[in-house]
């Protein structure tokens, strides 16, 4: 048997773009990509403290050191330039390797950035 755990969670960065006509995801600085732990095309979940939206959808590569944070696609309606996100990952394992499994979350500034 699986469970599904938390593995990697950006909290509290600024939506710096929104493309609605794109073919749909969400870039993110590879910077914050590394230090989540996030590979490019896994599937996160996009949790939007303005206006309490929750979506899903996958990651892009965005410009090392940019503090880029862009909704791309259909998706992109569900933010405004400036809104606050949470960005999280999830993980299958057994219930034996949940106990020891510690997930990496990062707490970027203001700017998007680490500190």
């Amino acid at each position: 048997m699986f469970i599904q755990v938390l593995k990697s969670k950006i909290h509290r960065v600024k939506i710096t773009q929104a493309e609605l006509h794109y073919v749909g995801s969400i870039t993110i600085d590879e910077d914050l990509l590394d230090a989540a732990g996030l590979l490019e095309g896994e599937k996160v979940q996009i949790v939007n403290v303005n206006n309490g939206e929750r979506l899903e959808t996958y990651v892009i590569k965005g410009e090392r050191g940019s503090g880029m944070i862009c909704m791309n696609g259909p998706a992109a309606r569900k933010v405004q330039v400036g809104d606050i996100v949470i960005i999280i990952s999830y993980a299958f394992v057994t219930p034996e390797e949940a106990r020891s499994f510690k997930p990496s979350i990062i707490f970027p500034d203001d700017t998007n950035k680490l500190a």
